[in-house]
């Protein structure tokens, strides 16, 4: 454990520098601003009381053991949970200082400008291609479909091994090539902000650093948002962290922390912080 912090801490240090410098020359400008969000299934909290906010051109990270609410929290940024009859919101997400949840908003509209990517690479059945051009058909996006293709694929910096093959069944990719992909299919309809619910779990070391490096250069364009049990991931990655645990009284997720990513895993404000990213307690 202890050599697993240490490694950690290591690879933070490394990073500060550059980050103090990024945060110096960018002011912080939120995107989203979650006020007292609690969201339950039925009459059972998930996640509760939840504030903090997340700030363009970041990658934030929720950290925390299993069933402490990190994706039932998530999905609360593109309105995914509508998708679950039980599924009830209490507080506010405040997108871009518009409620995401008031009766105006098309929930069709916020899954556009806010994508998604699963823990799970799920390509449709289709070609490559017609992965990418799905979601730019179905909103009429005008320009060249070719064009859309290739800027979504090279930005998703998978152009070079899948232009060869654009016609050829995405399931033939491989783990991490079919991942790269789904985010490509994120990207092809022009999104401001990225989820990421825990997109390496299913994939190996080195697809793992592609995406991380992808991570690192998508978010100079854009806000990504992700869900992650891997410390050193977090660390590697996210500017800003949010650590959740489960409160033992009522097994209810609550946020304990949200600061910068390198005071969470070296100077962090809770002793329940600092237990969970030393691996005192998983």
């Amino acid at each position: 454990m202890a050599t697993q912090s240490l490694r950690t801490a290591v690879v933070i240090e490394k990073r500060a520098t550059e980050r103090a410098e990024q945060r110096r020359q960018r002011a912080r400008d939120p995107i989203f601003h979650l006020d007292a969000v609690t969201v339950s299934y039925g009459d059972k909290a998930a996640v509760r009381d939840v504030t903090f906010e997340i700030a363009r051109n970041e990658i934030t990270a929720l950290i925390g053991p299993s069933g402490c609410g990190k994706s039932t929290l998530i999905r609360c940024l593109n309105r995914m949970n509508d998708l679950i009859p039980s599924a009830r919101l209490e507080g506010s997400v405040l997108y871009h200082g518009q409620d995401l949840y008031g009766p105006e908003v098309d929930a069709v509209e916020v899954r556009k400008r806010i994508g998604m990517v699963f823990q799970k690479p799920n390509p449709f059945p289709k070609s490559i291609y017609d992965n990418v051009a799905f979601g730019p058909r179905v909103l009429g996006m005008k320009g060249g479909m070719e064009e859309i293709v290739e800027g979504a694929l090279r930005r998703a910096a998978l152009w070079d091994e899948a232009k060869d093959r654009l016609k050829a069944n995405a399931f033939g990719m491989s783990g991490g090539q079919q991942q790269r992909l789904c985010i490509a299919r994120a990207l092809a309809v022009e999104p401001d902000v990225i989820l990421m619910d825990e997109p390496c779990s299913a994939l190996d070391p080195i697809s793992t650093g592609k995406i991380e490096e992808l991570m690192l250069q998508l978010r100079e364009d854009y806000s990504i948002v992700i869900v992650t049990h891997n410390m050193q991931q977090a660390a590697r990655v996210s500017d800003r962290t949010a650590f959740f645990t489960v409160d033992p009284e009522d097994r209810v997720g609550r946020l304990v922390e949200f600061d910068d990513t390198e005071t969470v895993f070296t100077n962090p404000a809770d002793p329940r912080t600092e237990a969970y990213v030393t691996g005192k307690v998983g």
